[in-house]
């Protein structure tokens, strides 16, 4: 690639051995620990193309620019080039005819104006003025505008400066006003300068304060989203006219008898979540109640809605969707056989449909509240728009904004509950690496070698959860483990976290790891060269977290729970006792 930068592989939408988040939502982050200064084995400069996914703009979606899956272009600085080369950069692809070709009268900028945290980005202002960029035309902004990450709580961030570019009709104004839509954002430069820390803990517990200190190693990582820079290129100000979004949009058409021009809402809705939708199952992913799950199931469900309010069958119409959608990709992001994502993805409009009839019925025979209709989205999927359209249809809706009132009351209640049990996905993991986190992460390691040898050799890993509490382990097993067996797994770990083992990271090319034995995830994509962790002669990974230096760091290994976790698979929740003052840690 131009300028010295090796491309990465394009990662799954389900992010392996990170909590922090439930998607990739940007392609930096499967970067996070190298941007913490771990080396990574393709080397400094870094160029990709990744899927993401954001549950943020599921809301969103419905206007021209927003939607909940899209793809990424991005380029990375690992403590190499820094802000100029990275403007000078960016403005050259803009703007040569040897590249994009945007007229340079139709750009605009925004910079970091600074606030108690960071400075005002005078460095990025000053590079914008020497490539002729006028004053007007650079805006500064504050931090809810141009600043970037971290991608979990904590973690690398810093100030932004994005480029913008004039779509509306007639020559672009010589201000630049960023509220204005006839600018649209095509390309983000972030400058991660800091990380984002918890100030303090309290009894082990972390307390929601944090700070923002320089990072050792400065980072740079660009972010041009492909569906709307295509859409700037053709000439087009919604992005859902893109080859990328119109054979969906003409097979609606064609299902409905109704043009997209009259509907332009509900078929942007429909042709963004089927998408994402199908994406999500391509990955591994079906729909569930829990996390994941219930995003996708949430997906679906709302593009069913508005399906019907289109007067369009939905079983009919999926399998047309779903077609579209791969052949707009092309095969290779499906490794799947396309009647499996119709099948699955069918089967949950089916489930829904079913669950629709059941609902329709208490709805026309119960009293209506808030809380019915909280009660009915949350335990059969039922959105609240649908119902309230119901209710409107049957003429039992008689106070619309009480019942969103206790609707969002009631739902209100329930994020919190949530959010209290779930806490802790989102304190820690890989994004964190705090201290407690790598020492839970480097257990993982002697939990799986463990397992195998206990087991057999058909063990292998299914996902993993680790927070500043505690470490969960999926795994391929069979049937439940017994007490001796989990009994013999706790003291093999034990057994070599007080043996004090050395943990040492090599890079070789992934043949290479395979034929020395490396445990990893070989379906996934991996780059040129990969990191093997060692763990004296114990285990072997493919991994590219944060680890101790030995073993004898680690504490005391404790099997707290082992259960189901889908077919064939058992998982296995851990914790690390008196790991703090543990008198056997060895620098």
């Amino acid at each position: 690639m131009g300028k010295g930068h090796k491309i990465l592989p394009n990662a799954s939408l389900i992010p392996e051995n990170d909590p922090t988040a439930l998607f990739i939502s940007a392609g930096m982050h499967p970067l996070v620990p190298y941007l913490l200064g771990e080396p990574h084995p393709q080397g400094k400069r870094l160029v990709s193309n990744q899927r993401c996914l954001r549950t943020g703009d599921i809301d969103e979606v419905g206007d021209s620019v927003h939607h909940t899956f899209f793809e990424m272009l991005g380029n990375w600085s690992l403590g190499d080039y820094w802000k100029e080369e990275t403007i000078n950069w960016s403005y050259e692809f803009l703007t040569s005819k040897d590249w994009l070709g945007i007229s340079k009268e139709k750009i605009a900028v925004s910079v970091f104006a600074g606030d108690s945290d960071a400075h005002f980005d005078q460095e990025s202002y000053q590079c914008w003025l020497s490539l002729g960029i006028a004053k007007e035309r650079i805006a500064k902004l504050p931090k809810e505008n141009n600043w970037w990450g971290p991608a979990g709580q904590t973690g690398p961030c810093g100030p932004d400066t994005e480029m913008f570019v004039w779509v509306g009709r007639g020559k672009a104004p010589v201000a630049f006003d960023p509220e204005d839509t006839n600018w649209v954002e095509v390309w983000n430069d972030v400058f991660m300068e800091y990380e984002k820390r918890v100030k303090e803990r309290e009894n082990g517990r972390v307390k929601k304060e944090y700070e923002f200190v320089p990072l050792k190693q400065r980072n740079v990582d660009t972010g041009m989203g492909v569906e709307r820079t295509l859409a700037v290129l053709n000439g087009l100000d919604d992005d859902y006219q893109t080859e990328l979004f119109l054979p969906i949009i003409q097979e609606l058409e064609k299902l409905s008898g109704k043009r997209y021009q009259e509907n332009v809402k509900e078929f942007r809705i429909i042709a963004d979540h089927l998408k994402a939708a199908v994406f999500l199952v391509a990955d591994g992913l079906t729909p569930s109640n829990k996390q994941r799950g219930y995003v996708l199931r949430r997906l679906i469900r709302r593009s069913v809605v508005k399906m019907m309010q289109l007067g369009v069958v939905p079983p009919k119409a999926v399998p047309g969707i779903c077609q579209r959608t791969i052949e707009i990709y092309g095969g290779g992001y499906f490794t799947k056989p396309s009647y499996v994502l119709h099948l699955i993805i069918g089967e949950e409009v089916d489930n829904f449909l079913n669950t629709l009839h059941k609902s329709t019925q208490i709805l026309q025979t119960q009293p209506i509240t808030g809380r019915l209709l909280f009660d009915l989205h949350q335990s059969q999927g039922l959105p609240i728009e649908l119902s309230l359209e119901l209710l409107e249809q049957w003429g039992r809706l008689e106070n619309r904004e009480k019942l969103e009132g206790e609707f969002k009351k009631e739902f209100k209640k329930h994020q919190e509950l949530s959010r209290t049990a779930s806490v802790g996905m989102f304190k820690g993991g890989l994004a964190d690496s705090s201290e407690i986190v790598t020492k839970y992460h480097t257990a993982t390691h002697l939990l799986q070698a463990a397992l195998r040898e206990v087991l057999g050799e058909h063990v292998g890993q299914k996902g993993s959860n680790i927070t500043a509490e505690r470490l969960r382990f999926d795994f391929s097993h069979p049937e439940k483990l017994s007490a001796e067996q989990i009994r013999q797994i706790e003291n093999l770990v034990n057994e070599k976290i007080k043996e004090n083992l050395p943990v040492k990271m090599e890079m070789m090319n992934l043949d290479e790891a395979k034929a020395k034995g490396a445990m990893a995830v070989f379906t996934t994509k991996y780059g040129e060269k990969v990191k093997v962790y060692s763990i004296g002669s114990f285990s072997k990974e493919v991994c590219g977290g944060p680890h101790t230096d030995f073993t004898g760091k680690l504490g005391k290994f404790k099997i707290i729970k082992e259960e189901a976790a889908g077919v064939c698979v058992r998982r296995i929740y851990a914790v690390l006792e008196n790991t703090t003052d543990n008198k056997q840690h060895t620098t």
